[in-house]
């Protein structure tokens, strides 16, 4: 069967799955927000995926291996996604991005504070925290200490507070 890429260049290779306009997007919900649902990706994008869109890139997603798939315990007609390895290794290339989008773009505060932590906390915090997407992810063991998830989503929730006020 013939290879379908555009070329065997590394950075074609990665843009050919990542470079759409949804698929960081998902898994950075996946990663940031802990959604695991298609109704919790869908209802709580906040770009305003479409549901036939968010089905795609799910699928799609899932047969590049950068996700897995499993019935939900809870519920028997619902599926529950997980962060596959080759995109718990996405952290750096998350807080790198994050980091350009602070100093090239108008980020708003709330949606920053993420960004910046991961900065100012390098490769050791992104270290941390892939540690701890494979718990929840693929069933690693717990890493010892805080949880990054909750440090970030705490900074979130806190400067989202201090607008609010």
């Amino acid at each position: 069967m013939p290879d379908h890429h555009r070329s065997g260049c590394p950075i074609n290779l990665a843009l050919e799955i990542l470079g759409d306009r949804w698929s960081l997007i998902v898994l950075r919900d996946m990663t940031f927000g802990n959604r695991r649902h298609f109704r919790d990706l869908l209802n709580h994008s906040l770009e305003g995926i479409a549901s036939n869109i968010l089905a795609d890139r799910l699928k799609r997603l899932l047969s590049e291996g950068l996700i897995t798939k499993a019935d939900d315990p809870s519920h028997k007609q619902k599926a529950i996604y997980s962060l596959a390895e080759p995109a718990i290794q996405l952290i750096p290339i998350f807080a790198h991005l994050g980091a350009w989008g602070l100093r090239h773009r108008a980020a708003t505060e709330d949606l920053a504070i993420r960004a910046q932590i991961l900065q100012d906390g390098g490769p050791k915090l992104w270290a941390r925290f892939m540690d701890e997407l494979r718990h929840l992810h693929l069933g690693a063991p717990k890493p010892k200490g805080k949880s990054v998830l909750a440090e970030l989503t705490e900074a979130y929730e806190a400067v989202k507070a201090q607008t609010a006020a």
